[in-house]
């Protein structure tokens, strides 16, 4: 096939004074602004870019729009790559790179082609067949290399997104003549009207013909109503409450880290689909070579391009449009060798250009040209040898599928037309209406009149019935002749229906000879249907044929559900821009200017940004925690401990509150006593533990977990909102309000009286597990003698903006005191020697009080609590139910994996438990580990296996703390 440039005034799309060039494959290719990818590769004469998923078979462009099934390429390179992108929906630019997809080394050469010699071998669904024996694993990594077509990129996406709501009166989808028409309509009614096109240009098929001036003149008539005209906007998906999403694409010209796409959210009070239709492929043999082509796309080419996709054409027709694009073909000077009509009569208008052959009753039989059509094959119904047309396009006109996914997308459902071949809308459907080709009218001022009638329509009202049909648009039989095809020898040719996912007219009578007859089942079998393309042009010819495998109407027979997407959509712009810290935004310390200068290495700990660690020059993550924990136990170290939860209990029956919601008494404190407690769900669970602080007879100070601190406030309110109404509490969060500051190890206070701390926290006079009130510098401090590292420690809450100077003021202090600033992980060392409890490491959403050692509170206490009932139910008393225990490996040296799974035996046999909690201790030179085990706390000194990926270590269950069992160290 030889593709040119057609002489102006062809070529309304592009801008011939604005010359560019991109690479394919390495190769340059020149163009002009406003050609796409496709236009510009025809205009080359490059029709061969790729290869088909399944066989590897040659591919190339075969639509103009968004249908396109078989011309996807890969475009841009590194981190800019999209794979899997139709060359016919890409603008070209200065520069672009693409590529094409599947095939090695080069589309012309392919190594996968060997595929096609096999293709008896690889009928629909032999997948299933040949691959689960003896094992589906022996084959899956095989073929999932093999899986997918293009490459993604290999880095962060450096390119922008963003998304954007909007609210209209009317929403009009499609901006061709008759959704232009229902637009100014609406907006002239008073409306507020918005428009959304999805190519570069408004107008549409009508656009691409003789009455250009009616469109530009429409389009002026309606932004002068007001109407808000958005093109490169295309609408991806209905919603329930007509919710669309759209997808808005940006110059691709603009500079790096730009605005490439946006999503729209828009609610509409009423739709309007103006979708058109897409032009139904003719199915023959070899109808996937290079160089076939959609008619009507050959004709956008010429008029809107300037391109002319090949010097000799043959038509191939079931319809009169046909003759309407020879005719076209012909005024560019492009020569039409023959129509090639399988109807022996054509419609009433239809008529073809002077000096162009038609042959009536025939079909294209063979397809000469392995990379490119070199001929066509033609056969007659009333028998006869084949003739040969040399020719190096042919263009497929089989008629017209009107484009319902989005009327399919919002619940409508489809009636099939016998006298007219095509699926139309079976009923109105609230507030959504379907205008023009998509409604089935192909006669233009019926069209027109219908849509403009539809747009001052107001919502609610009955809409005015389409006049479905219209001359030239009605095919008559678009179905292979399996006569034909023997009488020329050539019966083991395969026909295409799907061309991306090499599904053939053979695939589909397979499916309907082993009995699926759903059209969902034979999409699935098949995979027709579930490419880039999602079967724009093939589904329909799908179905008549199953139809007719099964001796049912193409009605009986039915259509798959379209779904959302209407078109591929990058996943960036899904997120609309969110990711990183617009997707997840983390919380700061408030001294985190001051962690990092201190050399903070920083991670996400329950939704905040903390300090995992402090790693000095040369060490790893875990040398740096081991060191800081080290230090910690020898000297005194400094942790911000701000994210802590923290709420405020206050009122006359505060106390009683607690009660209800603890496991621990917590009503018997004495103003500046603080207590452990932990906070179940109505089914027992453990969701939540802190030291709670009595502050005054009506005012406590609750510590939660981290991650906690909003879950806990809310569940407070619940239950104050819905069970206990007439309990007088107030629960005030105060977590932002009070920063916190912990001085913890051996030196922690020599380290606060070197900078005047209150003589009154001193060891002697504040005992642990209490909270002081006082001052230092003027400011309030709310000191909480509490260790979760098993040292002396202070938990100093104070004004957030003071604690950057605190910690500065400290450091500056405590140097010759072994003073070090230390991170979860080294946080994590120290409470593991002690065997504290951390929630959510060393439980899950079966965890109850019992299993974690804190019976002796549930026992002890009389008072009612949350979860309380729930502890008494069989499967809460079951012996056998996993209980923390320690850990530690028989030969002290092996560190024991998290997750290891613990047995009595090797695999395969039942897990007695498993490890949730492991690490090496700087205190006791050795591993140690927490574990869930069955029976737990009935096993001390049993030894186990412990497993993990095939390794195995031996251990011993052991009683905890691990480290200064009996406390002295934290009462200072």
């Amino acid at each position: 096939m030889s593709g040119h440039r057609l002489a102006v005034p062809h070529g309304r799309r592009i801008d011939r004074h604005r010359p560019l060039s991109f690479d394919f494959n390495g190769q340059p290719v020149a163009g002009f602004a406003g050609d796409t990818v496709a236009s510009a590769l025809l205009a080359h004469g490059i029709q061969l870019i790729g290869r088909s998923f399944k066989l590897h078979r040659p591919r190339g462009i075969f639509s103009c729009g968004v249908e396109e099934p078989s011309g996807v390429l890969d475009i841009g390179s590194g981190d800019q790559r999209a794979p899997n992108t139709r060359a016919t929906d890409i603008a070209a630019r200065q520069g672009l790179a693409a590529f094409s997809s599947n095939c090695w080394p080069s589309p012309r050469f392919d190594l996968g082609a060997v595929n096609a010699s096999l293709a008896a071998l690889m009928p629909a669904g032999f997948y299933y067949k040949t691959f689960m024996w003896p094992h589906w694993h022996w084959f899956e990594p095989a073929i999932r290399r093999l899986a997918g077509l293009g490459l993604a990129g290999d880095g962060a996406d450096p390119d922008r997104y963003d998304e954007v709501s909007a609210n209209v009166d009317v929403l009009v989808i499609g901006s061709g003549a008759a959704g232009l028409h229902a637009a100014l309509a609406a907006a002239q009614a008073g409306r507020k009207v918005m428009l959304l096109e999805g190519d570069a240009h408004l107008g549409g098929w009508l656009a691409s013909q003789t009455q250009r001036g009616t469109v530009e003149a429409l389009c002026v008539d309606a932004d002068a109503a007001g109407v808000a005209l958005h093109t490169r906007t295309t609408a991806v998906a209905v919603y329930d409450h007509l919710l669309v999403t759209a997808i808005e694409q940006f110059d691709a010209a603009s500079p790096p880290h730009r605005l490439r796409e946006r999503l729209w959210k828009l609610r509409a009070k009423q739709l309007i689909l103006a979708t058109g239709a897409f032009e139904r492929p003719m199915l023959f043999p070899d109808n996937d070579r290079p160089g076939v082509m959609l008619a009507g796309a050959v004709e956008r080419y010429a008029s809107d391009y300037g391109v002319a996709c090949g010097q000799r054409v043959v038509l191939a027709a079931a319809c009169d449009s046909a003759y309407t694009v020879a005719a076209s073909l012909c005024a560019t000077g492009i020569a039409v060798a023959a129509i090639i009509d399988h109807r022996q009569a054509a419609g009433a208008g239809a008529s073809a250009p002077a000096g162009v052959e038609v042959l009536r009753g025939s079909a294209i039989v063979a397809i000469h040209g392995r990379h490119a059509v070199r001929g066509v094959s033609i056969a007659s119904a009333n028998g006869g040898p084949a003739r040969r047309i040399d020719a190096d396009l042919v263009a497929s006109a089989g008629g017209h599928t009107p484009n319902l996914s989005l009327y399919s997308q919002a619940g409508g459902s489809l009636r099939w037309l016998d006298d007219a071949a095509m699926f139309v809308p079976a009923r109105d459907l609230p507030g959504v209406s379907v205008v023009g080709a998509a409604a089935g009218i192909f006669d233009l001022d019926a069209a027109l009149d219908h849509a403009a009638a539809v747009g001052r329509t107001a919502p609610g009202q009955a809409m005015p019935t389409p006049p479905v049909g219209g001359a030239g648009q009605v095919p008559a039989d678009n179905r292979p002749w399996p006569a034909a095809l023997q009488a020329a020898g050539r019966a083991a040719v395969k026909i295409f229906v799907d061309l991306q996912n090499d599904v053939t007219t053979g695939d589909v009578a397979l499916a309907a000879r082993e009995n699926y007859r759903s059209v969902e089942h034979l999409k699935r079998y098949t995979t027709l249907g579930m490419a880039t393309d999602q079967g724009k042009t093939s589904n329909v010819n799908a179905l008549v044929l199953l139809g007719q495998a099964t001796g049912r109407s193409p009605q009986e027979t039915g259509t798959t559900k379209f779904r959302p997407p209407y078109k591929p959509v990058t996943l960036n712009t899904l997120a609309g821009g969110r990711h990183g810290a617009r997707l997840r935004p983390l919380k700061q310390l408030n001294a985190r200017d001051w962690h990092a200068a201190h050399g903070a290495l920083f991670e996400e700990f329950g939704g905040w940004e903390r300090p995992a660690a402090y790693p000095q020059t040369g060490e790893t993550l875990d040398q740096a925690a081991q060191r800081e924990a080290a230090a910690v136990r020898k000297g005194v170290g400094l942790f911000e401990g701000s994210p802590l939860g923290k709420l405020e209990i206050i009122g006359p029956d505060a106390a009683e509150f607690l009660d209800l919601m603890y496991v621990g008494t917590l009503s018997t404190l004495a103003p500046g006593g603080a207590r452990y407690s932990a906070l179940l769900n109505e089914n027992g669970v453990l969701v939540d533990d802190g030291i709670v602080a009595r502050l005054g007879p009506q005012q406590f100070w609750v510590n939660t977990t981290s991650g906690g601190a909003e879950r806990v406030a809310l569940g407070f309110e619940e239950w104050l909102q819905c069970e206990y109404v007439k309990l007088r509490v107030f629960v005030l969060p105060v977590t932002s309000q009070w920063g916190n500051v912990t001085v913890a190890g051996p030196n922690a206070w020599r380290l606060l009286q070197r900078i005047g701390a209150d003589a009154k926290l001193a060891p002697a006079t504040m005992p642990h597990m209490t909270m002081r009130e006082t001052k230092f510098g003027g400011q309030p401090w709310r000191v909480l003698r509490a260790s979760f590292c098993g040292e002396l420690s202070y938990e100093i809450n104070l004004a957030p903006d003071m604690t950057g100077a605190l910690l500065d003021r400290l450091w500056r202090n405590g140097q010759d005191l072994g003073l070090c600033a230390y991170g979860i992980e080294a946080l994590t060392i120290l409470r593991l020697e002690k065997a504290y409890l951390h929630l959510g490491a060393d439980t899950d959403g079966t965890t109850l009080p019992h299993d974690v050692g804190l019976a002796r509170g549930i026992d002890k206490k009389r008072a009612n609590f949350v979860g309380r009932r729930s502890l008494s139910r069989p499967g809460s008393q079951d012996l056998d139910r996993h209980q923390l225990v320690g850990l530690l490996p028989l030969d002290r040296k092996t560190l024991l994996p998290v997750g290891a799974h613990l047995s009595l035996r090797p695999p395969p046999t039942l897990a007695e438990g498993f490890i949730t909690s492991s690490a090496f201790s700087p205190a006791l030179q050795q591993p140690v580990a927490l574990a869930m085990l069955k029976r737990g706390g009935q096993r001390l000194g049993e030894h186990l296996q412990a497993w993990h990926l095939g390794r195995m270590v031996e251990t011993e269950v052991v009683k905890t703390p691990f480290f200064d069992p009996t406390g002295e160290r934290l009462r200072g």
